[in-house]
């Protein structure tokens, strides 16, 4: 269990990975619902852990850490402690990897976390990450907001989808946090890539599109073919390619 900033206990896990010598280690962000013994997140980092070792942790309000889900607030400060944890293990390299809300987090938490903290990111990776708040022009985000911003919805949340939900969070923020397009320009020049389906349900493609622009040419995008939404479309294929990208761009630092 790690303690966050704010006092919030985070249960982490240490993959030492298979790759030989004193490389990079990869920081798994999941996405909302989701948490460390999910099946979709065991297996994107048992792929990440052919190319790195791997943390993977459970944000507030999932799986077994404490607190309350924030979506995508509070959250940074649970990514902050996992990775100075990383680097306590003695990493001297980190890199973040986040899917869907996650990529939201592991954007603000590049932007936020520069310069010599131990909190710092060397290279930062966002799978279908949003672009901007409130976005609602999809029906499962409609949905989404629905469990988020009502009673019932969140009660829902806590026994359908074992994900205890602050009520403070979705439309109800104060302060409203900087947006991931916001923090996007704030990154470099840590290397960013910016990866989405272009079938995703959730975020259509001018999400990734106003990321990678915001970012004047200092992030990479994918834009993958057939992809559906974070780690459950996510290929192995694709993991893998990931993964490769996350190691070399945290030993080029």
């Amino acid at each position: 269990m790690l303690r966050t900033q704010d006092g919030i206990a985070i249960d982490a896990v240490y993959h030492p990975g298979e790759a030989p010598g004193d490389g990079p280690v990869i920081v798994l962000a999941h996405g909302f619902t989701g948490d460390l013994e999910r099946p979709h997140v065991l297996r994107a980092a048992a792929v990440f852990a052919q190319r790195a070792a791997v943390i993977t942790f459970s944000f507030r309000g999932h799986g077994r850490s404490g607190g309350r889900s924030t979506v995508g607030d509070r959250e940074v400060l649970d990514l902050a402690a996992a990775v100075e944890w990383a680097r306590v293990l003695g990493h001297a390299r980190v890199v973040t990897v986040g899917f869907s809300m996650g990529g939201s987090v592991v954007l603000r938490h590049a932007a936020s976390h520069r310069g010599r903290t131990e909190a710092r990111t060397d290279a930062v990776v966002a799978v279908s990450a949003p672009a901007r708040w409130f976005y609602r022009g999809t029906a499962p985000m409609r949905r989404l907001h629905w469990v988020v911003t009502r009673p019932t919805g969140r009660m829902i949340g806590r026994l359908g989808l074992r994900t205890r939900i602050h009520p403070l969070s979705g439309g109800a923020w104060d302060p409203v946090p900087l947006s991931p397009v916001e923090s996007v320009p704030l990154i470099a020049p840590t290397p960013l890539l910016v990866v989405h389906g272009d079938r995703d349900p959730y975020f259509p493609v001018d999400h990734p599109r106003m990321l990678a622009e915001a970012a004047d040419g200092g992030a990479e995008l994918w834009l993958e073919p057939g992809m559906g939404h974070a780690e459950n479309a996510a290929s192995d294929a694709l993991l893998d390619r990931i993964g490769t990208w996350a190691a070399a761009a945290g030993a080029a630092q």
